[in-house]
């Protein structure tokens, strides 16, 4: 049963972060940038947040439910994620990454950091973990969790992983200028970031 449950978590997160997103973006710009050690730290140190996360998430999804602010939260933070992002992307699209000064521990630091402010996977979670216990496909106990927790870091790992290996692929044999790839990816999270305001400016001007 433990085994199902760890393949559960590590099959629902990898279809989870397959979506473009803030995390898989980053991801890309990284690989881009600098290289696929750097992506390594970052996703390694992203998973390991990731386990913590989840199993909070696991353990808290009763009481965040019955939050009814919680979605327009949600829906602030990640336009910050977005924009802030989106705007290192852009500030940084001219730059060769030879001239960029990086500090060591950095991508570490930003997996650490974004491991834990990933709100996206807080409505993820509620409803694919209650999907998950309402159809006994695991059960509510601690080591269950726990297991749930560490397959999903796997998953989040896989998945990203496969994300830089395939933007460093792409990049060589498109033959692809770094400009171009970091004013993709800056539009890309901009366009997330005006999604999440027209949402909200949409729920409460329009339907008020």
């Amino acid at each position: 049963m433990l085994i199902l449950t760890f393949f559960i978590g590590l099959l629902v997160n990898f279809a989870g972060y397959i979506p473009p997103g803030n995390i898989n973006l980053f991801v890309v710009q990284l690989a881009v940038n600098r290289n696929m050690k750097e992506v390594y730290k970052f996703v390694t140190a992203f998973s390991c947040a990731e386990l913590i996360f989840t199993f909070a998430m696991m353990n808290g999804a009763n009481w965040l439910a019955q939050q009814v602010n919680l979605e327009t939260a949600i829906d602030w933070v990640m336009i910050g994620l977005f924009g802030i992002l989106g705007t290192i992307a852009w500030i940084h699209r001219k730059k060769p990454p030879e001239t960029r000064k990086y500090s060591p521990g950095s991508s570490v630091r930003y997996g650490v950091l974004l491991g834990f402010i990933n709100p996206v996977q807080i409505p993820f979670w509620m409803v694919s973990g209650t999907y998950l216990i309402a159809h006994d496909w695991i059960d509510k106990g601690i080591v269950s969790l726990v297991v749930l927790s560490i397959g999903s870091a796997c998953g989040a790992f896989l998945c990203l992983f496969c994300y830089g290996k395939s933007a460093t692929y792409i990049k060589r044999k498109l033959d692809l200028s770094n400009k171009a790839l970091n004013t993709g990816i800056a539009i890309l999270l901009y366009a997330f970031a005006a999604y999440h305001i027209a949402k909200e400016l949409y729920l409460h001007v329009f339907k008020h």
